[in-house]
């Protein structure tokens, strides 16, 4: 079948996506609504996907797939919309996030229409205001079909108005020959290195509010006070830079934190093999893809005890929760890690064994497959 893959942005999960439909049978267009900021997938959009251009701006707006989305540039994007499936005639329209390109999609008046939730679009932007819930409502209500990764964003899209009975739940997962524990690995003295009584934090969440990078760093200025053999390894960036590092500063523990930046993903499994524990602080989220990576390379987790890390996480089996944005707490949790770090090998074991049961990419993807299929049935 011909299937318009409609997506916010090209980051490291849209790859994946195509990467896996690339290998199918079906004929996958890919369109993006915007170009953001940051550029956070530096592999190209594989040879056999099919990617389209918007046409030219209409209605005065910008040309979508090269700006930001902007609320005032809907009708334009609408239209923009319709002229590519004129000349595309898909059989369907996979689309995600739901306020922004699966909204786009149902204003074209296009059916079927598969909407993938992201996460966010129901842990958090659904929240925004009046405007955000209507729009909510008005895309559920109406979609052919509903995938997300997390059985809480699809107990909120049913609530919102999705007929539970055209519902699938995936985590979208991880390559498990590729996120895998390697007991002996070399470390590298830029990024983390490890003697045998040290003892690193790994964290590569986004520096933004949505992910509470913060209260990470406040927790380690506490830990790294009692406790001398302790380090922090950081991925990443975004708009909370400033702070974290104030933060870091204040604390005098700016020279035991290692700031790697943007990693490539080819790279990526290297950073969790230097760490003992994996933490992600995050205030949102559905199942976490670097909390499956986390797991799926043997190592123990320590998150929020928001819903969906809960789904994942189990206390003292392969890791530990702790109250959202508590950093007493989050203090508390590491230092306890620490303390039993000769038992973290077992939990580890736990934590793969999780990922090879629940968190298996290409098992996952299949589910998807299967929900094209109900799409186009309906």
């Amino acid at each position: 079948m011909k299937i318009i893959y409609f997506s916010l942005d090209y980051t490291p999960h849209d790859y994946r996506f195509l990467a896996a439909l690339a290998e199918t049978e079906h004929q996958v267009y890919y369109l993006r609504l915007q170009h953001g900021p940051r550029q956070t997938e530096d592999r190209p959009v594989p040879e056999q996907i099919r990617q389209v251009l918007w046409e030219e701006p209409v209605l005065g707006s910008s040309k979508g797939g090269r700006g930001l989305f902007r609320w005032r540039d809907v009708p334009g994007y609408v239209l923009g919309l319709r002229q590519i499936i004129k000349r595309i005639q898909p059989d369907l329209i996979h689309a995600g996030p739901i306020q922004t390109c699966a909204f786009i999609a149902m204003l074209t008046g296009f059916r079927p229409i598969l909407t993938m939730s992201w996460g966010f679009d129901l842990m958090k932007d659904v929240h925004r205001g009046w405007g955000w819930r209507q729009i909510t409502k008005y895309v559920l209500r109406n979609t052919t079909y509903f995938t997300s990764d997390a059985e809480v964003t699809r107990n909120v899209a049913v609530q919102y108005g999705m007929n539970p009975e055209k519902t699938t739940v995936f985590p979208w997962g991880v390559d498990l020959g590729y996120f895998f524990p390697t007991p002996n690995v070399k470390q590298d003295a830029s990024a983390g290195a490890q003697t045998p009584k040290s003892f690193t934090l790994f964290c590569n969440r986004s520096w933004e509010p949505n992910y509470g990078v913060d209260v990470l760093a406040r927790a380690f200025a506490r830990v790294a006070a009692q406790r001398p053999e302790v380090s922090l390894l950081l991925l990443g960036g975004g708009s909370q830079g400033h702070i974290i590092r104030q933060i870091l500063n204040s604390g005098g523990v700016a020279d035991r934190v290692t700031f790697a930046g943007q990693v490539s993903q080819r790279d990526l499994p290297r950073y969790y093999r230097m760490a003992n524990l994996y933490i992600s602080p995050s205030h949102v989220d559905g199942s976490s893809v670097s909390l499956m990576e986390a797991l799926a390379c043997g190592l123990p987790c320590l998150v929020s005890d928001i819903p969906a890390n809960k789904e994942w996480v189990f206390e003292g089996r392969n890791g530990w929760l702790f109250p959202d944005g508590n950093v007493d707490a989050l203090t508390a949790k590491i230092l306890a890690a620490i303390d039993q770090r000769a038992s973290l090998p077992g939990i580890g074991k736990n934590a793969r064994l999780v990922a090879e049961d629940r968190a298996d990419w290409k098992k996952n993807f299949g589910k998807l497959l299967i929900a094209y299929e109900k799409t186009v049935s309906k």
